[in-house]
C-alpha cells in the first residue's frame, strides 16, 4: 500500500493505492490529521483509483475520517473507487455518508 498527500488550491487529497486495510490505519491517521491541521484545505478527497482492495476496517476509517472532518468544517469525497472497491461501498451504503464522484 502506498500513500501520498497532495493540495491544489483549498483541495487537500488522499491518493492511495494497493489494498486499503487495517495495516495501513497509522499512514492513513496522519496523513488526513496534516490536511485537517493546514487551515487553506477546505476539502478533503481520497483518491481510490488504484486501489484493489478494502475491508471493513478501512470503511471504519472512513467513517471516523467523515466524523473527524465535521468536526473541523472541512468536507471528504471518495474519488473514482475501482470496481471492486466501488462494490463494497455500495452494500455498505456509503453514498449516504460521502460524496463519491465518478470521473469516468
Amino acid at each position: 500500500m502506498t500513500l501520498e498527500t497532495q493540495i491544489q488550491d483549498n483541495v487537500g487529497r488522499i491518493v492511495m493505492k494497493g489494498r486499503f486495510d487495517f495495516q495501513i490505519h497509522k499512514e492513513f491517521k496522519e496523513a488526513y490529521t496534516g490536511l485537517f491541521e493546514d487551515a487553506a484545505v477546505r476539502q478533503i478527497e481520497v483518491e481510490m483509483s488504484k486501489l484493489d482492495y478494502l475491508d471493513s476496517s478501512a470503511l471504519g476509517m472512513l467513517m471516523l475520517l467523515n466524523e473527524r472532518a465535521k468536526s473541523v468544517n472541512k468536507t471528504i469525497s471518495l474519488v473514482n473507487p475501482s470496481g471492486v472497491v466501488d462494490q463494497v461501498l455500495e452494500v455498505a451504503n456509503f453514498n449516504r455518508l460521502f460524496n463519491i464522484t465518478k470521473n469516468n
